[in-house]
């Protein structure tokens, strides 16, 4: 009986101590990576938000070689008309800048273009500490994350969390 109850005990102790809880602010070491622009000048993540100060904020990260990022290229757009007011950030983890912006073109992806110089693999990267795009979070007028965590522009989460 006594294993028993160790044995549960330890994986309360282990429920209760994983923390299920999302940023609501970015790490230092995520809004001090840098991204290329569309004009291949260097800029750091916290000069992106800067530039969007005071907006609330959808960021889409994705690539062009990623079949549900490009699936889903429709409904982002009606997303977008459906609320003008809200700045779309599109931050891309393709292998090269030719990719990137030819993609960008092909698919007429309106908003502001950003590439991770290493992709996943960077502070950005790991602060999302996901291996899967696309990905959507937004930033509430206020700078903080309001959603960390969407795999689909379609998801009411991100409609919610613009409400807050």
């Amino acid at each position: 009986m006594i294993k028993k109850t160790s044995f549960f005990s330890f994986l309360f102790l282990i429920f209760i101590g994983c923390n299920f809880q999302y940023p609501t602010t970015f790490s230092e070491e995520a809004l001090n990576d840098s991204f290329f622009d569309l004009n291949n000048k260097s800029i750091q993540f916290k000069e992106i938000l800067n530039k969007n100060k005071g907006k609330k904020i959808v960021i889409n990260v994705w690539a062009s070689w990623c079949r549900d990022c490009v699936v889903g290229i429709p409904d982002l757009k009606e997303f977008q008309e459906n609320n003008p007011e809200v700045k779309t950030v599109f931050i891309s983890s393709d292998r090269s800048l030719f990719s990137w912006k030819k993609a960008i073109q092909k698919y007429d992806i309106k908003g502001e273009h950003y590439f991770m110089k290493n992709g996943l693999n960077s502070a950005f990267g790991d602060f999302l500490n996901s291996n899967w795009i696309p990905r959507y979070l937004v930033v509430n007028k206020n700078g903080t994350i309001g959603l960390f965590k969407a795999k689909k522009i379609t998801d009411k989460r991100i409609v919610e969390a613009l409400k807050k």
